[in-house]
């Protein structure tokens, strides 16, 4: 009398990795996640290891465990496999503040923001 098993969430020749509370807006991550969209993910690691954005290094953590699943998990080979999807979300904002003159108050937004990559086996046409 046991659950049945989940279905997987992303096709067969496909793998995911999520990596929430990035510090930093969605704004400035969509443009890292942009760097990557669509090449192979040697050439990707490349990129983001050579990037001069701070927050690369952690996108780049996040395409390497995306790389891990596909192949432990998931059985793919790894040199097959490009970078199908990458994708931002928003996540919490803190609010903080300064006082400012004439006892007003200076609205400073902290923004988190989550990534989602998706990797995806492709044959090599020979």
């Amino acid at each position: 009398m046991s659950k049945d098993k989940n279905p997987r969430r992303v096709a067969d020749n496909e793998a995911m990795a999520k990596l929430r509370m990035l510090r930093t807006s969605p704004q400035k991550l969509n443009l890292v996640a942009g760097l990557i969209r669509g090449k192979k993910v040697e050439r990707a690691l490349t990129d983001l290891a050579f990037s001069k954005k701070r927050i690369a290094a952690d996108v780049r953590k996040c395409l390497q465990s995306a790389i891990a699943n596909a192949e432990n998990n998931h059985n793919l080979d790894v040199d097959e496999l490009i970078v199908a999807e990458a994708y931002v979300g928003k996540n919490l904002t803190m609010k903080r503040g300064r006082p400012r003159a004439r006892g007003r108050f200076g609205k400073i937004i902290k923004p988190f923001s989550e990534i989602t990559i998706l990797v995806r086996q492709i044959e090599e046409q020979s």
